[in-house]
């Protein structure tokens, strides 16, 4: 999707499926759905809308499936209502794909409180003890002994 143009048709399908699924799409079996990306071929033919549902119920599978039976019921639409925004001759086919970032995001999470928690436990048997003398560093001179020294081969 390097072409700017395609890139803009993405972009207006991603508004426009949003739109309709916000105000026209009245189906009861459909969630609380974000479209979260568009992708489309090269020549325009083909668009894959991605898309997330929140479930307040907490049963995640079954609000999915019940999405992606009232998306697929609304697809010819959805298809013609962008086909009117778009204006161009043909209008792309729509595929609807369920994002996979919320799972991808929950893993991500579950692995760095893992690696917190192993990071704590490791911090909590730490010893504060350091190898070598307490103070490695050198000290400079002392000026007053080099003083005293050249006083007394004077005398």
């Amino acid at each position: 999707m390097a072409n700017p143009r395609v890139r803009k048709i993405a972009d207006r399908i991603k508004v426009v499926v949003a739109e309709m699924l916000e105000r026209r799409i009245k189906d009861p079996r459909l969630g609380f759905v974000t479209v979260t990306d568009v992708r489309v071929t090269g020549d325009s033919q083909h668009a894959t809308v991605f898309y997330t549902v929140l479930d307040a119920s907490g049963d995640d599978e079954a609000a999915l499936a019940a999405t992606a039976a009232a998306l697929e019921s609304a697809k010819g639409l959805i298809r013609s209502e962008v086909a009117k925004q778009l204006g161009t001759r043909t209008a792309p086919t729509l595929t609807f794909v369920a994002d996979a970032l919320p799972e991808s995001a929950r893993h991500l999470d579950e692995v760095l409180a893992r690696a917190r928690a192993a990071d704590e436990a490791v911090a909590a048997r730490r010893v504060e003890t350091y190898a070598g003398d307490a103070d490695p560093y050198k000290k400079p001179r002392e000026v007053e002994d080099d003083l005293d020294a050249d006083d007394a081969l004077d005398d």
